[in-house]
């Protein structure tokens, strides 16, 4: 491989870092006026334990651990920012004024921008079925009934 298809081999790789994570949060955070999360190695460390459980089915199903909690699975570069945008990309379905999800799930969004939350951490891990497993988690945790998220 000429060098021209080995820069564009790292080019094409999607980026994961804590960095990549933090920034599409806090961006959504950003545009409510909540604070932006920091990265946390002990979250971190819970989400890619978690993550290495679900590699073998790649299941969508929580940790049910001590905290806040988004899952997202996908195929091919389903990179940090990509999962990231799934679940902010739920704002639309949040109604503030009902503090309530209409047309649809807005639960992911919530925990994103939920202001009590200061710590993330995330892992990406590639599932035996080539899929992907994208979890972040938030301590702590929100989307307690009857509060709002900001």
């Amino acid at each position: 491989m000429d060098v021209y298809g080995c820069l564009q081999k790292l080019l094409d790789l999607p980026q994961n870092s804590p960095q990549d994570f933090l920034s599409t949060h806090n961006e959504a955070r950003a545009q409510v006026g909540v604070p932006p999360l920091v990265w946390n190695d002990t979250v971190a460390a819970y989400a890619l334990n978690y993550a290495n459980e679900r590699r073998a089915d790649c299941e969508l199903a929580h940790s049910e651990g001590p905290y806040g909690e988004n899952l997202a699975e996908g195929w091919g570069k389903l990179a940090a920012g990509d999962a990231v945008s799934l679940w902010v990309g739920e704002r639309s379905c949040y109604e503030y004024d009902s503090n309530s999800c209409v047309d649809g799930e807005c639960l992911h969004y919530t925990q994103v921008v939920w202001r009590d939350s200061v710590h993330l951490g995330c892992a990406r891990v590639q599932c035996s079925n080539g899929w992907l497993f994208v979890i972040c988690n938030y301590d702590p945790p929100g989307n307690y009934i009857g509060q709002r998220p900001y």
